[in-house]
């Protein structure tokens, strides 16, 4: 069982909440809204997003490479974890 069917529902949910905001932009083009109004929205989009992407990316890296969480080697799973960190500081 993949790691994004076991979250499914939570991954789900965030994406539904990105396609509202998406649609909240198209609204707010369409109504011609201040485009500092549709910088910020499209700003909390690519936030949401890259929230999402290091969240697969972490959860990819602890199913399927190492988990630091339950690695017995102590140097692999400081490797795993400053991947994880990098990856999370990446994706900010």
């Amino acid at each position: 069982m993949s790691h994004t069917h076991k979250h499914q529902a939570k991954l789900l949910a965030r994406i539904r909440r990105m396609k509202g905001q998406m649609e909240a932009i198209e609204t707010a083009l369409l109504a011609e809204a201040p485009c500092a109004q549709i910088l910020n929205q499209l700003a909390s989009v690519r936030g949401a997003l890259a929230g999402l992407t290091a969240e697969l990316i972490e959860d990819h890296i602890r199913e399927h490479l190492v988990d630091p969480d339950r690695e017995p080697d102590p140097e692999r799973a400081d490797n795993a974890r400053e991947l994880i960190d990098v990856v999370r500081s990446y994706l900010k």
